[in-house]
């Protein structure tokens, strides 16, 4: 399913177009925040770009708007637990989309301090130099993790269990905080409940990686694919352009009720791992039709894992005018298209150009196309 879904999101698509805003993207050269900074860019909006890159990727900044684009995008290299980067990347921002954060639920159990760092104290150092900065709109990525050993299916915004890891309390303490600053602040905070999201620009490699880009990755390169338990537990997948959608509606509307909320962004579907598996190897084997018979590999479950998550969308259905475009088949579709293309051009890139942090900056602030090392 691609729906057309115009209603609301091509409406407010208009609107920016027309009426130009200053936004920040923190996390940018991450999955989701680079493809946030592309829409933005693409809708003629005035971009800046915060990251770290702890986790982010610097080739995911590169030609993002294209030569018109890049004069309108500013990347400040920074962390959000430094309250002097966070004031330097305000300035004059009208909206903050804040995504930075320490994913991944294992990540977490092995190091809590690491994700309570980035994940509440990044978050309260951001927030309040948001609020210093006078910045209009607050929309965040909050977690579906949140609802934690909860056993109601669909999952709805007010009914929330007992978390199941450090990342779901560091993830559940952002939207206190941010509930907070509306009510004692009046900033207009808005939380939007991320449900397993995938698509483009997603890191298939690493210990944490998700399933979905892993399982592409590893199909693709002809390694077995893992699966922890027996495969059936559920997941609610949600591929990045719906997220876009989300993160355009929240930033937007104009209706007070929705401000200091938090809301679900995901298909409504439910999908087992198995299931997953199944729709995954089908599409790579568009590709490599060698993948066919694979078979995954069944280990224990992983701690921490909630067993069934699916998304009730009422809320911002009704609220913000959200609905889905892409269903899960049709998102990987799209997904596994992205990720081939790389694949298939991966040999070709041997001692491709790595751009330095630094000279990653100054080309995001107009420079010329900055000087690199070299990839092994």
């Amino acid at each position: 399913m691609a729906v057309d879904g115009r209603s609301r999101i091509g409406e407010v698509e208009d609107e920016l177009r027309g009426r130009p805003l200053t936004w920040l993207v923190t996390g940018a050269a991450g999955f989701i925040g680079s493809n946030l900074v592309e829409r933005l860019l693409k809708l003629g909006q005035r971009v800046v770009g915060l990251d770290n890159f702890a986790t982010g990727r610097q080739e995911n900044l590169l030609g993002l708007g294209g030569a018109e684009g890049a004069s309108r995008f500013r990347f400040v290299v920074g962390d959000i637990c430094d309250p002097d980067a966070c004031l330097d990347a305000l300035a004059g921002v009208d909206v903050v989309l804040h995504q930075a954060a320490l994913g991944s639920v294992p990540r977490s159990i092995a190091d809590p301090l690491a994700s309570h760092r980035a994940n509440v104290s990044g978050f309260l150092t951001l927030l309040l130099a948001a609020r210093d900065a006078g910045v209009r709109r607050f929309v965040y990525a909050a977690s579906s993790s949140s609802y934690g050993d909860h056993p109601g299916l669909p999952k709805v915004e007010d009914h929330s269990g007992r978390p199941l890891s450090p990342y779901a309390v560091t993830k559940y303490m952002g939207e206190l905080y941010a509930g907070v600053f509306h009510r004692v602040y009046g900033m207009e905070t808005v939380g939007l409940r991320y449900f397993n999201v995938f698509g483009r620009r997603q890191d298939p490699e690493g210990p944490y990686a998700a399933v979905i880009p892993r399982w592409v990755g590893n199909l693709l390169e002809g390694r077995p694919c893992r699966i922890n338990g027996d495969g059936e537990n559920s997941r609610d997948f949600c591929y990045i352009d719906n997220v876009l959608q989300a993160n355009l509606l929240a930033a937007t509307v104009t209706d007070s009720q929705a401000l200091g909320r938090v809301y679900n962004v995901a298909c409504g579907q439910r999908t087992t791992l198995n299931e997953l598996f199944a729709l995954i190897r089908e599409t790579v084997a568009r590709h490599r039709p060698e993948v066919r018979d694979a078979r995954p590999e069944h280990g224990p479950p992983a701690p921490g894992d909630v067993h069934h998550s699916l998304a009730d969308l009422t809320r911002i259905r009704g609220e913000l005018g959200y609905e889905p475009t892409f269903d899960v088949r049709a998102g990987l579709r799209r997904a596994v298209n992205w990720y081939a293309a790389r694949w298939a051009t991966a040999s070709a890139t041997a001692g491709e150009a790595v751009h330095t942090p630094e000279a990653l900056a100054a080309w995001a602030r107009g420079g010329a196309q900055p000087a690199a090392g070299v990839r092994n």
